[in-house]
Protein backbone atom coordinates (compact mmCIF):
# COMPACT_ATOMS: atom_id res chain seq x y z
CA UNK A 1 0.00 0.00 0.00
CA UNK A 2 1.43 3.66 -0.13
CA UNK A 3 1.09 6.41 2.76
CA UNK A 4 -2.01 7.33 3.74
CA UNK A 5 -3.06 10.85 2.63
CA UNK A 6 -4.08 12.76 5.75
CA UNK A 7 -7.77 13.69 6.04
CA UNK A 8 -8.33 16.96 4.70
CA UNK A 9 -9.39 19.52 7.29
CA UNK A 10 -11.97 21.98 6.52
CA UNK A 11 -13.91 24.56 9.33
CA UNK A 12 -16.37 25.12 6.83
CA UNK A 13 -19.98 24.21 7.24
CA UNK A 14 -21.39 21.59 5.60
CA UNK A 15 -23.42 22.21 2.59
CA UNK A 16 -25.29 20.71 -0.03
CA UNK A 17 -23.68 19.22 -3.43
CA UNK A 18 -24.95 21.24 -6.63
CA UNK A 19 -24.35 22.69 -9.60
CA UNK A 20 -25.55 23.16 -12.81
CA UNK A 21 -22.48 22.08 -15.36
CA UNK A 22 -19.69 19.96 -14.37
CA UNK A 23 -16.94 22.43 -13.34
CA UNK A 24 -19.73 23.74 -10.69
CA UNK A 25 -20.43 20.22 -9.54
CA UNK A 26 -17.22 19.15 -9.04
CA UNK A 27 -16.16 21.87 -6.97
CA UNK A 28 -18.99 21.52 -5.03
CA UNK A 29 -18.60 17.73 -4.48
CA UNK A 30 -14.88 18.34 -3.29
CA UNK A 31 -16.26 21.45 -0.88
CA UNK A 32 -17.95 18.42 0.68
CA UNK A 33 -15.21 15.74 1.23
CA UNK A 34 -12.86 18.36 2.72
CA UNK A 35 -15.54 19.68 5.28
CA UNK A 36 -16.39 15.69 5.73
CA UNK A 37 -12.69 15.30 6.60
CA UNK A 38 -12.41 12.27 4.38
CA UNK A 39 -9.00 10.88 3.95
CA UNK A 40 -7.47 10.06 0.27
CA UNK A 41 -4.40 7.95 -1.06
CA UNK A 42 -6.65 5.28 -2.89
CA UNK A 43 -6.07 6.17 -6.61
CA UNK A 44 -6.30 10.41 -5.70
CA UNK A 45 -4.11 12.87 -3.15
CA UNK A 46 -6.76 15.63 -2.65
CA UNK A 47 -10.28 16.48 -2.85
CA UNK A 48 -10.76 17.91 -6.23
CA UNK A 49 -9.49 14.93 -8.03
CA UNK A 50 -11.76 12.63 -5.97
CA UNK A 51 -14.52 14.68 -6.72
CA UNK A 52 -14.17 14.38 -10.35
CA UNK A 53 -13.62 10.90 -10.54
CA UNK A 54 -16.60 10.40 -8.37
CA UNK A 55 -18.59 13.36 -10.56
CA UNK A 56 -17.73 11.44 -13.75
CA UNK A 57 -18.17 8.28 -13.36
CA UNK A 58 -21.73 9.19 -11.75
CA UNK A 59 -22.57 11.03 -14.73
CA UNK A 60 -21.57 8.40 -17.07
CA UNK A 61 -18.45 10.53 -19.00
CA UNK A 62 -14.97 9.21 -19.45
CA UNK A 63 -12.70 9.96 -16.80
CA UNK A 64 -10.22 11.98 -19.01
CA UNK A 65 -12.87 14.22 -20.02
CA UNK A 66 -12.18 18.07 -19.90
CA UNK A 67 -14.48 19.54 -17.47
CA UNK A 68 -15.10 22.81 -19.15
CA UNK A 69 -16.50 20.98 -22.27
CA UNK A 70 -18.47 18.53 -20.25
CA UNK A 71 -22.15 19.15 -20.72
CA UNK A 72 -25.04 20.84 -18.68
CA UNK A 73 -26.09 18.90 -15.55
CA UNK A 74 -29.46 18.46 -14.87
CA UNK A 75 -30.94 18.55 -11.29
CA UNK A 76 -31.77 14.31 -11.43
CA UNK A 77 -27.88 13.82 -11.96
CA UNK A 78 -26.88 16.60 -9.43
CA UNK A 79 -29.08 14.27 -6.94
CA UNK A 80 -27.34 11.51 -8.53
CA UNK A 81 -24.11 12.45 -7.54
CA UNK A 82 -25.17 14.31 -4.13
CA UNK A 83 -25.76 10.55 -3.29
CA UNK A 84 -22.93 9.21 -4.18
CA UNK A 85 -21.02 12.10 -2.31
CA UNK A 86 -22.40 11.57 1.04
CA UNK A 87 -22.09 7.49 0.61
CA UNK A 88 -18.43 8.69 0.16
CA UNK A 89 -18.12 10.48 3.30
CA UNK A 90 -20.86 8.60 5.62
CA UNK A 91 -19.24 5.34 5.03
CA UNK A 92 -15.81 6.01 4.52
CA UNK A 93 -15.15 3.87 1.69
CA UNK A 94 -12.57 4.56 -0.60
CA UNK A 95 -13.59 5.81 -3.97
CA UNK A 96 -12.51 2.39 -5.94
CA UNK A 97 -15.45 0.39 -3.62
CA UNK A 98 -17.99 2.69 -4.46
CA UNK A 99 -17.06 2.71 -8.48
CA UNK A 100 -16.22 -0.78 -8.24
CA UNK A 101 -12.75 0.63 -10.67
CA UNK A 102 -9.68 1.23 -10.09
CA UNK A 103 -7.09 2.49 -12.48
CA UNK A 104 -2.90 1.68 -12.66
CA UNK A 105 -0.69 3.11 -15.13
CA UNK A 106 -3.97 3.88 -17.17
CA UNK A 107 -5.58 0.35 -17.21
CA UNK A 108 -8.74 -0.35 -15.59
CA UNK A 109 -9.08 -3.03 -12.79
CA UNK A 110 -11.92 -4.23 -11.20
CA UNK A 111 -12.11 -4.04 -7.39
CA UNK A 112 -14.39 -5.03 -4.53
CA UNK A 113 -13.85 -5.30 -0.42
CA UNK A 114 -12.60 -8.58 -0.83
CA UNK A 115 -9.19 -7.18 -2.30
CA UNK A 116 -7.35 -4.50 -1.54
CA UNK A 117 -7.62 -1.20 -3.79
CA UNK A 118 -4.54 -1.85 -6.23
CA UNK A 119 -1.70 1.54 -6.07
CA UNK A 120 1.32 -0.14 -5.95
CA UNK A 121 4.61 1.68 -7.11
CA UNK A 122 5.97 -2.07 -8.60
CA UNK A 123 3.70 -1.16 -11.35
CA UNK A 124 5.49 2.19 -12.33
CA UNK A 125 8.64 0.12 -12.27
CA UNK A 126 6.59 -2.85 -14.75
CA UNK A 127 5.47 0.26 -17.30
CA UNK A 128 8.44 2.01 -17.58
CA UNK A 129 10.97 -0.43 -17.46
CA UNK A 130 12.66 0.00 -14.52
CA UNK A 131 13.56 -3.37 -13.60
CA UNK A 132 13.98 -4.99 -17.24
CA UNK A 133 17.93 -4.27 -16.55
CA UNK A 134 17.57 -7.14 -14.52
CA UNK A 135 15.42 -9.63 -16.55
CA UNK A 136 16.62 -10.90 -19.61
CA UNK A 137 15.96 -13.93 -22.19
CA UNK A 138 16.09 -16.26 -19.17
CA UNK A 139 13.22 -14.63 -17.43
CA UNK A 140 10.41 -16.59 -18.34
CA UNK A 141 8.33 -17.84 -15.14
CA UNK A 142 7.26 -14.68 -13.17
CA UNK A 143 5.41 -14.84 -9.98
CA UNK A 144 3.04 -11.56 -8.17
CA UNK A 145 3.08 -13.13 -4.81
CA UNK A 146 -0.15 -11.38 -2.56
CA UNK A 147 -1.70 -10.89 -5.78
CA UNK A 148 -4.76 -9.32 -4.59
CA UNK A 149 -6.96 -8.28 -7.49
CA UNK A 150 -4.12 -8.94 -9.81
CA UNK A 151 -3.59 -5.85 -10.86
CA UNK A 152 0.51 -6.09 -11.22
CA UNK A 153 0.11 -9.99 -13.02
CA UNK A 154 -1.70 -8.56 -15.35
CA UNK A 155 0.44 -5.92 -15.91
CA UNK A 156 3.27 -7.62 -15.89
CA UNK A 157 1.62 -9.97 -18.67
CA UNK A 158 0.76 -7.07 -20.76
CA UNK A 159 4.69 -5.75 -20.26
CA UNK A 160 6.56 -8.84 -20.85
CA UNK A 161 4.28 -11.22 -23.79
CA UNK A 162 6.57 -13.90 -23.79
CA UNK A 163 6.85 -14.56 -20.08
CA UNK A 164 4.19 -17.15 -17.77
CA UNK A 165 2.66 -15.32 -15.06
CA UNK A 166 1.32 -16.90 -12.10
CA UNK A 167 -0.86 -14.58 -9.48
CA UNK A 168 -0.78 -16.11 -5.77
CA UNK A 169 -2.49 -14.78 -2.55
CA UNK A 170 -3.51 -16.63 0.62
CA UNK A 171 -7.02 -15.20 0.06
CA UNK A 172 -9.51 -17.27 -1.90
CA UNK A 173 -11.69 -13.77 -1.76
CA UNK A 174 -9.01 -12.03 -3.25
CA UNK A 175 -8.05 -14.10 -6.02
CA UNK A 176 -12.03 -14.61 -6.82
CA UNK A 177 -11.49 -11.06 -7.61
CA UNK A 178 -7.84 -11.44 -9.45
CA UNK A 179 -9.88 -13.90 -12.00
CA UNK A 180 -11.96 -10.97 -12.91
CA UNK A 181 -9.39 -9.43 -14.19
CA UNK A 182 -7.60 -11.91 -15.62
CA UNK A 183 -10.44 -12.82 -17.93
CA UNK A 184 -11.64 -9.02 -17.94
CA UNK A 185 -8.20 -9.07 -19.97
CA UNK A 186 -8.06 -11.99 -22.18
CA UNK A 187 -5.10 -13.33 -20.16
CA UNK A 188 -6.91 -16.70 -18.88
CA UNK A 189 -3.78 -18.29 -21.08
CA UNK A 190 -1.25 -16.46 -19.98
CA UNK A 191 -2.01 -15.84 -15.94
CA UNK A 192 -2.68 -18.68 -13.74
CA UNK A 193 -3.94 -17.94 -10.41
CA UNK A 194 -2.97 -19.89 -6.80
CA UNK A 195 -3.73 -20.45 -3.79
CA UNK A 196 -1.21 -19.89 -1.19
CA UNK A 197 0.56 -19.04 2.44
CA UNK A 198 3.15 -17.41 1.11
CA UNK A 199 5.58 -19.50 -0.91
CA UNK A 200 4.12 -22.70 0.56
CA UNK A 201 2.49 -24.19 -2.79
CA UNK A 202 4.30 -22.30 -5.25
CA UNK A 203 7.69 -24.12 -5.57
CA UNK A 204 8.94 -22.34 -8.72
CA UNK A 205 10.98 -21.90 -9.85
CA UNK A 206 11.05 -18.02 -10.08
CA UNK A 207 12.73 -15.58 -12.88
CA UNK A 208 11.02 -12.73 -11.15
CA UNK A 209 9.29 -12.33 -8.37
CA UNK A 210 6.96 -9.05 -6.93
CA UNK A 211 5.00 -8.86 -3.89
CA UNK A 212 3.89 -6.12 -2.36
CA UNK A 213 2.86 -7.92 1.29
CA UNK A 214 1.22 -6.94 3.78
CA UNK A 215 3.66 -4.55 5.67
CA UNK A 216 2.15 -1.87 7.91
CA UNK A 217 3.56 -1.56 11.24
CA UNK A 218 1.48 -2.40 14.19
CA UNK A 219 1.61 1.14 15.51
CA UNK A 220 0.88 2.83 11.91
CA UNK A 221 -2.12 0.36 11.48
CA UNK A 222 -3.31 2.08 14.78
CA UNK A 223 -3.76 5.22 13.15
CA UNK A 224 -4.95 3.99 9.97
CA UNK A 225 -7.72 6.24 8.50
CA UNK A 226 -11.13 4.58 8.35
CA UNK A 227 -10.73 4.69 4.46
CA UNK A 228 -7.70 2.16 5.11
CA UNK A 229 -9.86 0.08 7.69
CA UNK A 230 -12.17 -0.67 4.99
CA UNK A 231 -9.87 -2.61 3.41
CA UNK A 232 -8.88 -6.37 4.24
CA UNK A 233 -6.23 -5.95 7.23
CA UNK A 234 -4.95 -9.10 5.71
CA UNK A 235 -3.61 -7.41 2.88
CA UNK A 236 -2.02 -4.30 5.24
CA UNK A 237 -0.93 -5.64 8.65
CA UNK A 238 2.74 -6.82 8.76
CA UNK A 239 3.04 -7.24 12.96
CA UNK A 240 5.06 -4.95 14.95
CA UNK A 241 7.36 -4.04 12.50
CA UNK A 242 5.64 -4.55 9.44
CA UNK A 243 8.23 -7.22 8.93
CA UNK A 244 6.38 -10.81 9.81
CA UNK A 245 5.57 -11.36 6.14
CA UNK A 246 8.87 -10.02 4.50
CA UNK A 247 10.70 -12.30 7.50
CA UNK A 248 9.25 -15.30 5.91
CA UNK A 249 9.58 -14.54 2.27
CA UNK A 250 12.88 -13.78 2.09
CA UNK A 251 13.84 -17.10 4.21
CA UNK A 252 11.93 -18.94 1.93
CA UNK A 253 12.68 -17.47 -1.87
CA UNK A 254 16.01 -18.28 -2.44
CA UNK A 255 15.16 -22.06 -2.96
CA UNK A 256 12.49 -21.35 -5.03
CA UNK A 257 14.56 -18.89 -7.34
CA UNK A 258 16.64 -19.64 -10.47
CA UNK A 259 19.71 -18.90 -10.48
CA UNK A 260 19.64 -15.80 -12.33
CA UNK A 261 16.12 -14.64 -10.57
CA UNK A 262 14.99 -11.38 -8.81
CA UNK A 263 12.97 -10.24 -6.17
CA UNK A 264 10.80 -7.03 -6.26
CA UNK A 265 9.44 -6.13 -3.20
CA UNK A 266 7.41 -3.12 -2.09
CA UNK A 267 7.53 -1.75 1.73
CA UNK A 268 6.57 1.91 1.77
CA UNK A 269 7.31 3.71 4.43
CA UNK A 270 8.98 0.94 6.13
CA UNK A 271 12.47 1.17 4.98
CA UNK A 272 13.96 1.47 8.74
CA UNK A 273 12.28 -1.26 9.81
CA UNK A 274 13.17 -3.06 6.38
CA UNK A 275 16.96 -1.86 7.34
CA UNK A 276 17.05 -2.80 11.18
CA UNK A 277 16.03 -6.46 10.31
CA UNK A 278 18.37 -7.25 7.31
CA UNK A 279 21.20 -4.83 7.72
CA UNK A 280 23.43 -7.69 5.72
CA UNK A 281 21.19 -7.45 2.64
CA UNK A 282 22.84 -5.69 0.00
CA UNK A 283 19.50 -4.45 -2.10
CA UNK A 284 18.75 -1.84 -5.03
CA UNK A 285 16.68 1.31 -4.24
CA UNK A 286 14.46 1.54 -7.44
CA UNK A 287 13.39 5.22 -8.03
CA UNK A 288 9.53 5.29 -8.33
CA UNK A 289 6.88 8.13 -8.05
CA UNK A 290 7.10 8.32 -4.18
CA UNK A 291 11.34 8.19 -4.14
CA UNK A 292 13.74 5.91 -3.89
CA UNK A 293 13.33 4.08 -0.22
CA UNK A 294 9.51 2.52 -1.18
CA UNK A 295 10.51 -0.49 -3.91
CA UNK A 296 13.89 -3.01 -3.51
CA UNK A 297 15.55 -5.13 -5.48
CA UNK A 298 17.53 -8.40 -4.70
CA UNK A 299 18.95 -10.73 -6.87
CA UNK A 300 18.73 -14.77 -5.67
CA UNK A 301 22.54 -14.30 -5.37
CA UNK A 302 22.70 -11.64 -2.98
CA UNK A 303 19.43 -12.81 -1.09
CA UNK A 304 21.42 -16.52 -0.40
CA UNK A 305 24.52 -14.85 0.60
CA UNK A 306 23.01 -11.96 2.70
CA UNK A 307 21.12 -14.31 4.87
CA UNK A 308 24.06 -17.24 5.13
CA UNK A 309 26.19 -14.48 6.31
CA UNK A 310 23.71 -13.48 8.63
CA UNK A 311 23.19 -16.88 10.12
CA UNK A 312 26.81 -17.89 10.18
CA UNK A 313 27.95 -14.22 11.74
CA UNK A 314 29.80 -13.39 8.78
CA UNK A 315 30.19 -10.45 6.48
CA UNK A 316 28.35 -11.09 3.40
Amino acid sequence: MTHPQQPAVSTAASAPVRGDTVPALVASAAARLEAAGVAFGHGTTNAHDEAAWLVLWRLGLPLDTALDEAAVVTAAQQADVAGLIEQRTATRKPAAYLTREAWLQGVPFYVDERAIVPRSFIAELIADGGIDGFLGEHTRDVLDLCTGNGSLAVLAAMAYPDVRVTGADLSPDALAVARINVDRHGLRDRIALQLSDGLAELPGPWDLILCNPPYVNAQSMAALPAEYRAEPELALAGGTDGMDFVRRLLADAPARMSEHAVLVLEIGNERAHFEAAFPELPVFWLDTSAGDDQVLLITRQALGSGLQSRDSGTPP
